[in-house]
């Protein structure tokens, strides 16, 4: 077998994966939002976050469903979800886990693990700003390095395993803000807006009548780390290179003869480039395409850029905000 035919075969067979991956993928969606309405592009943004291996942070105010839309996630994608709703009391060890004095008939005594929630392969940290600092950390360690530690000994978490945080915007008495280093972590912010009348109305239907639209999964774990995989090895153009590496390299401060950076006090590190570049293909994949476009890009760059950067003061008075800046950026793209 020659080389080319090696590589013509090669490229088959990814094509072939692709478009099994595009077909459960799309079957998941509709088992989604048969379930979730009036939130495609939010459903759309959590699909993309999981087929990239990364996490999302829900904004939006109590009762636009992100709860269920996490249970229904699981369910749909065939994965181990679990629930811990975030207090000021909440301690490392009521994330995590714990170790416990056993006794045996025999009378030894020896330490056991108990597991923690985070042991799931699809976590919802509910209002994740009102633990403490110390608490928020113990999640950070498992998102970052996807294992804890405990009493020297590590415990891999299970895969895939990806957290879905929710935070309300308008309650911030009692909250303990995400430090930067927190919120990087997260691939994307999304933000979950009001139903328009049409969706309201199909909720008001379907939910406050005798009986209720059940979701149904569409994959196994074992199906989406798959796609996952497929995810990385989906090619990427030069110009979709670029295109990421413009945008991400202008949202940060620094350049004095663009006004706009001036704006910026702090920008996206190259971790958003590759969250970006991870993202678009995932995306693609999510549309049934085998390679991402600069549209991709510019559709994906409020979501993954605008939690991992901050504006000047003197902008924030003026009246600049982080998604005007960031819409001038696109613009700059075509």
């Amino acid at each position: 077998m020659s080389g080319s035919e090696g590589v013509e075969r090669l490229e088959d067979v990814i094509v072939r994966s692709a478009e099994q991956a595009a077909a459960s993928i799309r079957a998941a969606r509709s088992a989604i939002t048969s379930v979730i309405f009036g939130q495609d592009g939010v459903v759309d943004h959590a699909l993309v976050t999981i087929l990239a291996g990364g996490h999302a942070l829900l904004i939006g105010v109590p009762g636009l469903a992100k709860t269920k839309l996490v249970d229904t996630l699981g369910t749909a994608l065939g994965l181990d979800a679990r629930r811990i709703q975030f207090t000021p009391d909440l301690m490392p060890s009521d994330i995590v886990g714990s170790e416990v004095l056993e006794e045996s008939a025999s009378g030894k005594r020896a330490f056991r693990f108990i597991r923690g929630p985070v042991f799931a392969q699809l976590l919802l940290a509910d209002e994740i700003n009102r633990a403490s600092p110390r608490t928020q950390s113990a999640l950070l360690q498992a998102m970052q390095e996807y294992h804890v530690t405990i009493a020297g000994q590590r415990h891999d978490l299970p895969r895939p395993f990806h957290v879905l945080a929710t935070q309300n915007p308008i309650e911030q008495e009692g909250t303990y803000p995400l430090p930067e280093a927190q919120l990087d972590r997260f691939l994307m912010e999304i933000d979950v807006d009001y139903p328009d009348r049409d969706a309201e109305r199909h909720i008001l239907l379907d939910t406050t009548g005798v009986e209720e639209t059940k979701p149904r999964q569409a994959m196994t774990a074992d199906d989406l780390l798959a796609a996952q995989r497929l995810v990385r090895r989906i090619p990427v153009g030069e110009s979709v290179v670029d295109a990421i590496l413009t945008l991400v390299r202008s949202a940060r401060p620094g350049n004095t003869s663009d006004e706009l950076t001036q704006h910026i006090a702090w920008g996206p590190s190259p971790r958003a480039s590759q969250a970006l570049m991870l993202a678009v293909r995932a995306r693609a994949l999510l549309d049934g395409r085998l390679a991402p476009s600069i549209d991709d890009v510019i559709a994906l760059a409020e979501p993954v850029l605008k939690h991992r950067m901050a504006l000047t003061y003197a902008a924030r008075a003026d009246g600049e905000t982080i998604s005007g800046v960031i819409g001038s950026l696109k613009a700059r793209l075509g």
